[in-house]
């Protein structure tokens, strides 16, 4: 198994993208906290990976939150004994507004949940590797960090920052043993949907995005997402670091 030995935090492992890559760590043996703000949805997921063999355990919260988002490291230090691999998967959509139309709530609430929970994660996950012999933190980003056309402002900053933050700490702990690497997905079969109820788009906005997204080539299974992931945790790529990769079926290309 290729995780065998290693603890790994998953944010937004409730579903989508961030089940699927829960789903296969814990397959390949890792032992996972799985975090996420539906406990619901949490709670199915660690019921159906316990079931199916998998050491997996959740807690419930908001990763905009400081103590919500550092807990979820303390938690896989306090009952697995340790860290070796951060996925920060968790992550909402903004309503297309463009900058001009752009709210502070919206701003807020998307950079909160898209950056500032990346970075309280990897901040408390960097300060555990650093002195426990090195580790991989995985962001997952999107189309959106490589271009301007995907969605609405605050979303196209989160995910640029998240890139930005992927390069900084890949570079500053390189020769410390901790890499940092970016999956850039497309358009992947998930719910994130939910978090932009059609009666909140921006007409203006989604008609402007919608041009972009009429460009896709392909639509990818959370599952492609996971096989990246499974790449980017393992010793596998033990020498790859600040790597920005897009996984859209050639949505980049363009």
């Amino acid at each position: 198994m290729r995780l065998e030995g290693k603890i790994a935090v998953v944010t937004g492992a409730g579903s989508g993208m961030g089940l699927a890559i829960a789903t296969r760590f814990a397959v390949e043996g890792a032992r996972v906290v799985a975090g996420d703000w539906n406990g619901e949805r949490l709670k199915a997921a660690v019921e159906s990976i316990k079931a199916s063999g998998g050491n997996i355990v959740g807690a419930e919260g908001n990763i905009a939150e400081q103590a919500a988002a550092e807990g979820l490291v303390e938690l896989a230090i306090n009952t697995f004994g340790g860290l070796h691999v951060l996925v920060n998967n968790a992550g909402i959509m903004d309503y297309m507004q463009a900058v001009g139309e752009l709210s502070n709530d919206v701003w807020r609430r998307v950079l909160g949940v898209n950056l500032d929970g990346p970075m309280f994660t990897s901040r408390r996950a960097v300060q555990h590797m650093l002195v426990n012999g090195g580790g991989s933190i995985i962001n997952i980003a999107s189309t959106a960090a490589l271009h301007g056309g995907a969605a609405g402002a605050a979303y196209t900053v989160s995910k640029h920052g998240l890139v930005g933050l992927t390069r900084s700490t890949a570079w500053m702990y390189a020769k410390r043993g901790i890499r940092c690497n970016a999956i850039c997905p497309g358009a992947t079969k998930t719910n994130i949907a939910e978090t932009m109820p059609q009666e909140r788009l921006d007409p203006n906005g989604a008609r402007r995005a919608g041009e972009f997204a009429a460009l896709i080539p392909a639509y990818l299974e959370p599952s492609d997402i996971a096989a990246l992931a499974l790449f980017f945790a393992s010793d596998e790529s033990h020498n790859i670091n600040g790597a920005i990769v897009p996984a859209d079926g050639g949505w980049d290309a363009v």
